[in-house]
C-alpha cells in the first residue's frame, strides 16, 4: 500500500469536495478547481475526511494512488490558502515592474522590455524591483509561470545575474585566470 496514498485527507468547513463522472470538484473561498481521475482510483468522502482507494495492485493504479492523493490534497490547499513563489532579479538595472495584477514588465539586460501575461488564476505582487512574489490557487500553474519568468534569464554561472527564485544557490564558476 503507499504510503502517500494511504493518508487521510481532512476537508476544512470551508471547502466542500464533491465527485461526480470522474471529475473531482473542489470550492473554496478563494477558488474552484476541477481534476480528472485516473482509471481505478476512487474518492470516498466521510464526513470531513477524504480517502483515496484504489482498485488493484497493478503498477499503475499503485504509481497513480499516491499522486492522485497528493494532487486532491493540493486542491484543497490551493483553494483554502493558495501557492505562491518567490523570485529574486540580480543584475545591474535588472529590475520588474508591476503592469496590472496579472502583468509584468521585465529589464533584464535586453535592448526592450519584456512583457509577460499570467494565465488566468494567477496574480503578481512587486515588493521591491528586484522581487516579484507569484500567487495562485494551482500549485502547477504557479510553478510553471515561475519557471517561464526564470526562463527568460536563467542566472549565469560567472557573475550570477539573471532570474532565480528565492534562495536558490548559483554554482559559481572561475573565470579566466590572471596571468
Amino acid at each position: 500500500m503507499s504510503r502517500i496514498g494511504r493518508n487521510p485527507i481532512t476537508v476544512p468547513s470551508s471547502v466542500t469536495v464533491s465527485v461526480a463522472n470522474g471529475v473531482v470538484t473542489v470550492k473554496g473561498p478563494n477558488a474552484t478547481m476541477n481534476r480528472n481521475l485516473p482509471d481505478g482510483i476512487t474518492l470516498a468522502q466521510e464526513g470531513d475526511v477524504l480517502t483515496v482507494d484504489r482498485a488493484s495492485d497493478e503498477t499503475n493504479h499503485r504509481a497513480l494512488h499516491g499522486l492522485t492523493r497528493t494532487l486532491v490534497s493540493n486542491m484543497i490547499h490551493g483553494v483554502t490558502e493558495g501557492w505562491s513563489k518567490e523570485l529574486e532579479i540580480i543584475g545591474v538595472g535588472y529590475r520588474a515592474a508591476a503592469a496590472g495584477a496579472n502583468a509584468l514588465d521585465l529589464a533584464l539586460g535586453f535592448s526592450h522590455p519584456v512583457k509577460f501575461q499570467a494565465p488566468e488564476g494567477v496574480t503578481f505582487e512587486v515588493p521591491s524591483p528586484t522581487r516579484v512574489i507569484i500567487k495562485g490557487a494551482d500549485k502547477e500553474v504557479v510553478g510553471q509561470v515561475a519557471a517561464t519568468i526564470r526562463k527568460i534569464r536563467k542566472p549565469e554561472p560567472y557573475k550570477g545575474k539573471g532570474v532565480r527564485y528565492l534562495g536558490e544557490r548559483v554554482l559559481r564558476k572561475a573565470g579566466k585566470a590572471a596571468k
